[in-house]
């Protein structure tokens, strides 16, 4: 779809919001809380932001796109974007979906996590659901939509800590977990680290994995480069050399084999394959453990041991 920027500003240090509008001045296809949008931002430079508007408001998308340090591209040509910029995105597809069945929500976001957690509350906060947001930054100045959340319909729902704060402000994941109801589901979105704590958490207090729903902007684990393997087509024949450097991904588009991709960060599973033998290291933040089980293999960052056999 063709979108057109209609208003910039900053959300928070390093994070600037954008607004999105149709470039026919139709409204954009609906989409529920927890959905994001590819935003193609330049030639084989595609990145995943979540919406953080009200899913009843669709007229725009909005996103908030954070300037990481570390960045391959795309969060810098995210914050050079002006009002006026065309853009090309897909339509909303939805990994971090809402629960129907549940009486009560948690929504814990940190960072930039709060852009998925702020279209929940909204959803919930129209639903007149029960709800809390819990929202840790490491100080305001990089907290996102603080005005939003704390001046709106949103703000008796909302806590905030910050890292900077003294001791007793500090987020304590065992208050926010204790007496909460048995059919109370869980959603957090935020750094990998901080994910695993949130969820390492809830499971060793005795929640049920299933109502234990999470987000990585990133992928769980680092791409691990350090050895090399071979990866074998079923359909070819071909026996393919990955090097230290490559991804599997790289390695076979260079051999004139094009497997379709997206995020490239092991977030999205549009390039997922079947794995028919070997041994996978698996570094994505996307499948299951029961589809990894079933041979699922994510060849933009996951890896294997000696040779692996791939369906393709």
């Amino acid at each position: 779809m063709d979108v057109v920027i209609v208003d910039k500003y900053c959300a928070a240090e390093d994070i600037v919001c954008l607004t999105l509008a149709s470039a026919d001045g139709k409204p954009l296809p609906a989409f529920s809380a927890g959905a994001h949008i590819d935003v193609f931002l330049g030639p084989n430079l595609c990145r995943q932001y979540s919406l953080c508007n009200p899913p009843s408001r669709h007229q725009t998308y909005q996103i908030a796109v954070l300037r990481d340090k570390a960045s391959r591209g795309g969060s810098i040509k995210a914050h050079a974007l002006k009002v006026g910029d065309a853009l090309s995105i897909s339509e909303p597809r939805n990994l971090f979906p809402m629960s129907d069945g549940a009486s009560h929500s948690i929504l814990i976001a940190g960072g930039i996590g709060i852009t998925p957690i702020l279209s929940m509350a909204e959803q919930l906060s129209a639903e007149n659901g029960s709800f809390e947001l819990h929202y840790v930054s490491r100080n305001q100045s990089r907290a996102a939509f603080l005005p939003r959340l704390m001046t709106t319909h949103l703000a008796s729902y909302s806590n905030y800590y910050f890292s900077d704060q003294p001791e007793g402000d500090r987020f304590d994941i065992h208050k926010v977990l204790k007496d909460q109801p048995k059919d109370a589901h869980l959603y957090v979105c935020g750094p990998a680290g901080f994910i695993e704590m949130v969820i390492s958490s809830a499971v060793s207090a005795g929640w049920d994995t299933d109502k234990l729903h999470q987000e990585h902007f990133k992928p769980a684990n680092p791409v691990l480069l350090s050895a090399k393997f071979s990866v074998r087509l079923t359909r070819s024949g071909q026996v393919i050399p990955i090097s230290a450097e490559q991804t599997v991904i790289h390695a076979l588009a260079q051999s004139g084999i094009d497997i379709p991709t997206s995020c490239e960060q092991g977030v999205c599973g549009t390039c997922m394959v079947q794995l028919e033998g070997g041994t996978p290291i698996h570094l994505d933040a996307y499948l299951s453990e029961e589809e990894k089980g079933n041979g699922c293999f994510l060849p933009c960052v996951s890896r294997g041991v000696g040779e692996l056999i791939l369906d393709y």
